[in-house]
C-alpha cells in the first residue's frame, strides 16, 4: 500500500536542497503543464472517475488537487517574498478533495495549472539568489520552509502525482 500511496518515494523534507539545485527543478515546472495535459488529454470519465489506489483520489480529484495545491503555493511563495517570514495556514487536502467542484472537468484545473506555472516560472527566474533563502512559517506542520526547497517539494509533489494518474490508467 505505501508504494501504491507513494510511487516515487517520500519527499525528504530533511535534505537542504541547494541553490544550483533550482535550474533544473524550475525547468520542470515549466515543463509540468504540459506533461500533466498530455497525460490526462482524451481520458474518459471511466478513468477519470478511477481512484489510483484503494481508499485514494481518483484521477480528476488528484487534477483538481494539483490546481488547489499549486495555487496555495504560490500565494505562500509571493507572501515569504513580500514579508518576513510569514505564517501561513495549511488546508484539509482530502476535505477539499471532496468538495462539490472535484467532480467538475479538469479542464478548468487544467488551465489554472498553466497559468500558474507560468507565472512562477517567470517569478523564480527574476529572483536574485538571496531571494531563494526567504522563509515562510506553515502552522499545519509547524515548520519553518525555505523556498529554494520549497521549489524542490513541488517538483517532487508534480512528479508524485502524475505517477498516481499512471497508476489509475493501468
Amino acid at each position: 500500500m505505501e508504494n501504491l500511496k507513494y510511487p516515487i518515494g517520500k519527499f525528504d523534507n530533511t535534505k537542504d536542497y541547494p541553490y544550483e539545485s533550482l535550474s533544473g527543478a524550475i525547468n520542470y515546472l515549466e515543463d509540468f503543464p504540459k506533461i500533466l495535459r498530455d497525460l490526462v488529454t482524451g481520458l474518459p470519465d471511466a478513468i477519470l472517475d478511477t481512484p489510483y489506489r484503494p481508499e485514494g483520489w481518483t484521477v480528476r480529484q488528484v487534477v483538481h488537487h494539483l490546481a488547489d495545491s499549486h495555487s496555495n503555493m504560490y500565494i505562500r511563495v509571493k507572501c515569504a517574498l513580500t514579508e518576513e517570514n510569514p505564517t501561513i495556514k495549511g488546508y484539509s487536502e482530502g476535505d477539499w478533495a471532496n468538495l462539490p467542484d472535484s467532480k467538475l472537468p479538469i479542464e478548468s484545473s487544467l488551465k489554472i495549472i498553466e497559468g500558474l506555472h507560468e507565472r512562477l516560472v517567470f517569478l523564480f527566474r527574476d529572483l536574485k539568489q538571496e531571494d531563494f533563502e526567504k522563509t515562510f512559517y506553515h502552522n499545519g506542520y509547524q515548520r519553518t520552509y525555505i523556498l529554494r526547497n520549497v521549489i524542490a517539494l513541488y517538483k517532487w509533489h508534480s512528479e508524485h502525482h502524475l505517477e498516481h494518474i499512471k497508476l489509475a490508467m493501468n
